[in-house]
Parts: structure tokens; C-alpha cells; sequence
């Protein structure tokens, strides 16, 4: 199998804070802030459509979309990105090689809403029929993360599959030309290949069976998150209140609604598919996100334990050559211990 992980050179890391440093400082100058974004179907697109953050916050921000979470920490560690959508395996890998990003906040538990997937008449009803076949995941991603876990929790090796980089848009194309037999993915292109294949497991089973869970979050640059922590508070605490309208009112949540149109404007999703996709996802309150079980808690932290787990799985794959000693020198609770639905 191989693999392109994001490593960076010492001199280019040293460069690359710089330029963060120097872009977060104009940032602030100019209360503007540019945030990435992914096709994840979550409650909080609708905020980003009709301007409430702006609203909430009193900066200008420039959203920008990314296929992936490895191109998110590369806009980030170029210094074009001040805060960013990941998953899990992506934030693992940033830390572990030293770049000065923090994760803030848990946008979603992934539970079912990740999900492998396999193609009709493709001989492949469970993990071990993988051997010989063809998966596209996007490489240091979670569901790439999961992909190796659940084989090895199959007793399949990697080398014996055919484990392919692909973006979940470049997912979507091989899987109608018939390239690949199966993926590792999630939506919007996750209800698309539903329509022809059979789901063999998913990241909510995978975390159950073996203790390694997965996650989406948001990581900001340290150093201009600590020079406008005000932002940060407000920005989380929008975030929050989009994921507790949601939760209050999933009935509004359908087609044709302002805000399942706004989920499909951002994501790509058809509107049909965004209420059952989303409810896929678990949203984290607040309070929960500071305690222990995610944030909190030091190094016996859920989401610093996650991310140790998942560095130690991506270096022994040699997907990253470096496992921190301890991962919760890159989580900070304190923004969203003071943010308020």
C-alpha cells in the first residue's frame, strides 16, 4: 500500500508558524478571519449561510471548502487558514508533526455517519472479502484510519488490498465508472453509493468493537486563537446554538426547509438526502465538549486519547513517523467551557 502523508520539513515548519503568526496578527488587525469547511452534512452550514456567525461575531469571514481533511492542514499550515474542519486521523497527524493548531471543539461524534460500503456484484459481503479488491479512502483521513483498523481487526493485511487515494468527490466518479469495489467514506457522496451497494460496517461499529473512535472537529491556528479568544467564544457558542436548534426541532429539518437548503448549498447533498444523513451524527452540547468525556480531562481525555490512538495506528502503518508522548497539549476546552448555546 502506499501512502502521502502530510510531513513537513524543521525548516519548513519553522516558516510555516511564521507565516501563521504573520497572517494571524493581519487577521485580527482586520477582525477577518478565513475559516475551511468540508461537505459535512451538519446543523451549523445553515449559520454559515445566513451570516450568523458574522452576526455573532463582528468579523468578516471568508469560508472556504476543502475535499479533505489533509488539504485543510496544508491551507492551515501555509498560513492561509486560521481555523478548520478535520477529522480525527487529520488532527493526529497535524500534532504529531509539530504544527501550531489546537483542536476546539467536537463538530460531530461520527458514530454511522461514516461508513464502508461495498459495491453490488462485487463479491464483497464482509471485511475479510476485501483481500484482492479495490477501497478508495481518502489517505489520513478517519474513515482511512477506520478502513486499516477494521482490517486488522479482520485479520486482513493491508498489502493484500488494494487501498486507494481518493477525495470523496474522485470516490463518487470511480464508483460510477465501476473503478473501485468498495470505500470508506461519508456523506453526501455516502447516500450515493448506498444506492448501489451494501454497507459491511460502520465507524460507530468499529468504535464499539475496538475502543478506537473517531471524530470531526475544529482546530484553530494556538497563536491567533489565544489573540482573539473573544472570537473563538462566540463562533463556538453559534455553533452550538445551530446544533441545539437542531436537536429541538429535527421535525423542521426536511426538504425544502431554509435549512436543509442551506446543508445542501454548502455540501453538495441533494436535499432529500440531508435529514437522514444528518441523523447519523451525534452533536456535542457544550457543557459535554469541556468535560472529560471529550476536551477536559488532561491526558485521560476522550478526544486526547483518541488522537494518541489514532497517531500510534497512522505511524505504525507509516503513514506519520511521529507519536507525541501526550496529544493534550493540542486540545484546549477553555473556549468551549465559556461558549453558550
Amino acid at each position: 500500500m502506499t501512502t502521502t502523508p502530510i510531513r513537513f520539513t524543521r525548516r519548513t515548519l519553522a516558516l510555516l508558524a511564521l507565516s501563521t503568526l504573520a497572517a494571524g496578527a493581519q487577521a485580527q488587525a482586520a477582525k477577518e478571519v478565513t475559516i475551511a469547511h468540508q461537505d459535512m452534512v451538519v446543523p451549523w452550514r445553515y449559520a454559515q449561510v445566513t451570516g450568523e456567525i458574522e452576526k455573532a461575531t463582528g468579523y468578516k469571514i471568508n469560508f472556504r471548502k476543502f475535499a479533505g481533511g489533509g488539504d485543510v492542514i496544508r491551507a492551515m499550515a501555509s498560513g492561509q487558514v486560521q481555523i478548520g474542519e478535520a477529522g480525527s486521523a487529520p488532527v493526529a497527524s497535524a500534532l504529531s508533526q509539530g504544527l501550531p493548531v489546537e483542536l476546539v471543539w467536537i463538530l460531530d461524534d461520527i458514530a454511522d455517519a461514516e461508513a464502508l460500503v461495498a459495491r453490488n456484484g462485487s463479491g464483497v459481503n464482509s471485511v475479510a472479502d476485501l483481500k484482492g479488491k479495490k477501497i478508495g479512502v481518502p489517505f489520513t483521513s478517519t474513515t482511512h484510519f477506520h478502513t486499516l483498523v477494521a482490517l486488522e481487526a479482520g485479520k486482513v493485511d493491508p498489502s493484500q488490498v488494494k487501498i486507494l487515494n481518493m477525495r470523496p468527490p474522485e470516490i463518487a466518479a470511480a464508483w460510477e465508472r465501476g473503478d473501485i469495489d468498495a470505500t470508506f467514506v461519508w456523506d453526501p457522496v455516502l447516500s450515493k453509493v448506498k444506492a448501489s451497494g451494501k454497507q459491511i460496517t460502520s465507524s460507530g461499529q468499529i468504535s464499539k468493537q475496538t475502543g478506537k473512535a473517531t471524530f470531526d472537529g475544529i482546530i484553530a491556528n494556538k497563536p491567533w486563537a489565544a489573540a482573539n479568544a473573544d472570537f473563538m467564544v462566540k463562533f463556538l457558542s453559534a455553533i452550538a446554538k445551530a446544533d441545539a436548534a437542531y436537536a429541538a426541532n429535527k421535525a423542521q429539518w426536511v426538504a425544502g426547509s431554509p435549512q436543509v437548503k442551506a446543508v445542501a448549498q454548502v455540501t453538495g447533498a441533494t436535499e432529500a438526502d440531508v435529514p437522514a444523513a444528518m441523523a447519523l451524527y451525534r452533536f456535542v452540547p457544550p457543557a459535554e465538549q469541556a468535560s472529560a468525556t471529550w476536551l477536559g480531562g488532561g491526558t485521560k481525555g476522550g478526544a486526547a486519547q483518541s488522537l494518541a490512538a489514532t497517531a500510534a495506528f497512522l505511524k505504525a502503518q507509516g503513514t506519520i513517523g511521529n507519536v507525541l508522548p501526550d496529544y493534550s497539549t493540542g486540545v484546549n476546552a477553555s473556549y468551549a467551557a465559556k461558549a453558550q448555546p
